[in-house]
């Protein structure tokens, strides 16, 4: 059994005993760690609530306590991050706007949105690498994927829209919606780190080197923009 990545050290003798609320919150991280670690790897159909109680060292009866079902968990899950991810890419977003206010490009606009995406994953350890496979299978599941998706996402994606339209002003809106397509597919299959450019590439290319993606895909990327744009 893994232990938890949020689960704290060992307290100091005399130091004091953590509050209901604390003990409760403290619960709720390692569950929503070893679920997030289990549904990266099998998908939501592929996991039940005792799996994820059995992983995270607790009785089935207390997941059932924090979260009602496991559709239930699984939002929590996905959520979680979500929310951490969207608002540092609209504030970079936001900051980035106000700083080029005269001189939008769609490199800079690129840039911000994936650099700042791209940071977050490479750094944040094991817990968003999991949650980058995670989401990648949330996009590719329409039946019920999308919704989530469009809840968690749509406000900063129409914000770099809006972005690389003012930069492109006499573009067909409806070719910056498909260069946002190929973008986020793109990202994604990133954050999914499937191997498959480590064998294709026989090893000069790795999965995990998001500095290698950060160098090329923003560049890469604007280039298209700018090739179905003007």
């Amino acid at each position: 059994m893994r232990k938890s990545n949020s689960v704290p050290a060992a307290r100091k003798p005399g130091k004091k005993p953590l509050s209901k609320a604390e003990r409760r919150a403290e619960t709720t991280e390692q569950i929503l760690d070893e679920a997030e670690y289990l549904f990266s790897k099998h998908g939501l159909y592929g996991v039940t609530l005792k799996d994820v109680a059995q992983r995270a060292g607790v009785h089935h009866t207390l997941v059932n306590y924090y979260f009602d079902d496991k559709d239930t968990l699984f939002e929590a899950v996905f959520e979680r991050r979500a929310e951490v991810t969207r608002e540092l890419r609209m504030k970079a977003l936001e900051e980035y706007e106000k700083a080029n206010e005269d001189n939008l490009t769609v490199e800079g606009a690129l840039h911000t949105f994936l650099d700042t995406d791209l940071n977050l994953y490479g750094a944040g350890g094991e817990g968003w690498r999991n949650y980058g496979a995670l989401a990648s299978q949330v996009a590719n599941t329409p039946e019920w994927g999308a919704k989530l998706m469009d809840k968690n996402f749509d406000p900063v994606v129409l914000k770099l829209v809006d972005i690389i339209n003012r930069a492109l002003p006499d573009a067909n809106k409806v070719d910056i919606f498909w260069g946002y397509h190929f973008v986020s597919g793109a990202l994604l299959l990133t954050l999914a780190r499937t191997g498959r450019i480590d064998k294709l590439s026989d090893g000069l290319c790795q999965s995990e080197d998001f500095e290698a993606v950060k160098q090329r895909m923003a560049d890469f990327m604007a280039a298209g923009f700018k090739a179905i744009c003007t």
